[in-house]
């Protein structure tokens, strides 16, 4: 698609590379970036009527750290460092970026090596969303980086957290080590045929011992009604887009828990969903994003 034809009638500059895209003028009250710009704006390739500019450096000055599953994700290979060639490497990438902060983060994506979750003669360790099949994307790892981040204070050792549309299953083991044996991990994904692969990809990683021991498992389910056997959970991460955050995952967040969710259709903002003590919901945006969107099977695969 040439982002430069969907509509003349607003266009955002990304001044570092020239890069320009549009939106209808209609969306124009839904696109409101929290992002600091990191280059000074360029006005003179802009029109004066539209003075917002977009840097697709923010907060990390790194261009594709704009979001999970990113619009521009053919583009990411010119910063997302191609030449890695090692689990080690992407980790200290991503720490170099800012992007990993906490030890305990840098040490749990070390342990699991994204090579057994990206589909075979996929460059497991360049920073960019990743087809699995089935519609569905495993998302860049600066993604999951930044949610085990906003996560990492309630997936604490013996704590339970749900991954809703759990994929290939990465990030699923990735809880799992870090709340440890006597915590739960529960992954949800509705397309059995995933399920049964993630299963596979955990059995090789450094998580596989937790999945034998039933303290981390997978399941066929919808995502969006949540996997009320193991709730309340502390921590729950979504991995598609929903048109809005479906009600049983809010019922099933413990009091002191935090969800963080991809929220919107076109545009789309990552929620950080806080649970207080007294049952109160507190919601931010963290960060524009593009995931796929949260749905029926029978949507995602086109059957409907």
């Amino acid at each position: 698609m040439n982002l430069t034809q969907i509509s003349p009638s607003l266009r955002y500059c990304a001044p570092s590379i020239g890069l320009y895209f549009n939106t209808p003028s209609s969306l124009r009250r839904h696109r409101r970036l929290r992002l600091p710009t990191a280059l000074p704006p360029t006005t003179s390739s802009v029109p004066k009527t539209t003075a917002t500019i977009i840097s697709f450096l923010p907060r990390f000055l790194n261009p594709n750290f704009v979001t999970g599953n990113c619009l521009l994700s053919r583009m990411e290979r010119f910063w997302s460092g191609s030449g890695i060639g090692t689990n080690k490497e992407m980790v200290e990438n991503l720490q170099n970026y800012g992007v990993v902060r906490s030890k305990k983060v840098s040490e749990v994506m070390e342990s699991v090596d994204r090579a057994f979750f990206v589909p075979d003669g996929v460059p497991p360790y360049v920073d960019t969303p990743v087809p699995i099949g089935y519609n569905a994307t495993i998302s860049a790892p600066h993604m999951h980086a930044t949610c085990l981040q906003l996560l990492e204070k309630h997936l604490q050792p013996g704590m339970r957290a749900l991954d809703v549309g759990s994929g290939t299953g990465y990030l699923t083991a990735c809880f799992a080590l870090m709340v440890g044996p006597k915590g739960r991990a529960v992954g949800v994904e509705h397309i059995p045929e995933l399920v049964a692969s993630s299963i596979k990809n955990i059995e090789k990683s450094a998580a596989a011992p937790l999945l034998k021991e039933g303290s981390l498992s997978v399941h066929v389910g919808d995502g969006r009604q949540g996997w009320a056997e193991c709730a309340p959970y502390d921590a729950i991460h979504v991995g598609a887009a929903a048109a809005e955050i479906p009600p049983a995952l809010i019922d099933q967040l413990k009091p002191g828990g935090r969800m963080v969710i991809p929220v919107g259709n076109i545009f789309q903002d990552l929620k950080v969903v806080d649970k207080d003590t007294d049952g109160s919901i507190n919601i931010r945006d963290e960060t524009s994003v593009r995931y796929v969107p949260l749905t029926s099977r029978e949507a995602q695969l086109g059957d409907n």
